[in-house]
């Protein structure tokens, strides 16, 4: 959701009176565009007087709540209160992330954001307001990281957090052009969640990548075959490696048919596998009958050939990264989610 420079301005100034107004002994005196300081000026000064007592808020505004701006807010208040020492220092943007609200709190300054979060703490007044969501999720930044050919990135970085990357070989290691891998890096590098050196940059924060994507991706992307067979969840496994190496087909086993061969940790009665181009009389091969219910066989068509990055062979049968695993069967609530849980534990973390 893209915010005009001006109507931002108006939300920021709406947000911070909303948070203020909790406070019945404080009077608004007076909001104006701030000082010039230097080459700079503050976006908003807000004049208060609570109980006897004046005060002054300088208010820097981005319309990026994410951590590297807030930092970069958080710099310019406290530049401005070297020549106004008691004021206040606030920063208001659509949506600050938890970890930019950290940032803030540390040095002392105040934050409030569009979807109702609040902090600001000043002579006896403390207000506090956590938790809302962020209504501004589905903004071009999330679509743009989390699009098939970034995604293809984020495996690759998953894959190696510790590894320093090079903007070349990473593009050539995920197949794409070496504007995406820029633009993803400038993503991460937003969300403090890279490390950047003369020789590269390298992933460090990789827990908060994979839940964020986490919460932005769904199996059901890719297309969805469902099928039945008389053969037991093994053999149905086994049949299916065996015709795809037949036919030279691409597959990978993924769900918990992925997970039992990493992190086993529940039953299951369901085969998940991803299949490229899988056309009608492999599945005759393989003596699956399609059906609306009662599926025990789940062939995904791949939305993106990044899902096969990675992919393992253990016992004779191919399957998907660790990483893909757990993104699909975080799809499955209840014991999707438990075998994503183990399968974090025993094998994702570790290599981190």
């Amino acid at each position: 959701m893209k915010i005009s420079s001006e109507t931002l301005e108006k939300s920021a100034e709406n947000a911070l009176l909303t948070c203020l107004s909790k406070v019945p002994f404080l009077r608004i005196n007076n909001i104006r565009k701030g000082p010039g300081i230097g080459d700079h000026r503050p976006d908003l000064l807000v004049k208060l007087s609570l109980e006897g007592i004046e005060k002054e808020l300088l208010v820097e505004i981005k319309s990026n709540g994410q951590p590297r701006r807030a930092r970069e807010a958080v710099n310019q208040l406290l530049r401005y209160q070297t020549v106004f020492p008691r004021a206040y220092g606030v920063f208001v943007a659509p949506y600050i992330s938890p970890k930019a609200s950290e940032i803030c709190i540390k040095e002392g300054i105040g934050y409030a954001d569009l979807s109702g979060n609040c902090r600001l703490c000043f002579e006896q007044v403390f207000i506090e307001q956590t938790g809302n969501p962020n209504v501004f999720a589905k903004k071009r930044d999330l679509r743009s990281l989390y699009s098939p050919k970034a995604e293809r990135v984020l495996r690759v970085l998953l894959s190696k957090p510790e590894k320093i990357w090079k903007m070349k070989a990473l593009a050539d290691e995920a197949g794409v052009s070496l504007g995406q891998v820029a633009n993803v890096k400038k993503l991460l590098n937003d969300r403090e969640w890279i490390q950047t050196y003369r020789s590269g940059f390298s992933l460090v924060a990789p827990e908060q990548l994979l839940n964020e994507w986490t919460e932005n991706y769904t199996y059901q992307k890719s297309g969805i075959c469902n099928l039945y067979s008389l053969k037991s969840v093994p053999e149905i496994e086994v049949s299916i490696a065996e015709v795809c190496r037949q036919r030279k087909l691409k597959y990978a086993l993924t769900g918990f048919s992925g997970a039992a061969r990493l992190a086993p940790a529940v039953k299951y009665q369901r085969v998940f596998v991803y299949i490229d181009e899988a056309e009608e009389d492999v599945v005759e091969l393989m003596n699956f009958k399609e059906v609306q219910s009662g599926a025990n066989v789940s062939i995904l068509t791949p939305y993106d050939e990044g899902v096969f990055y990675g992919v393992l062979e253990i016992g004779g049968v191919k399957i998907a990264s660790p990483i893909q695993i757990y993104l699909d069967l975080m799809g499955f609530r209840g014991r999707g989610e438990e075998a994503a849980k183990a399968l974090f534990k025993q094998t994702i973390r570790p290599k981190w």
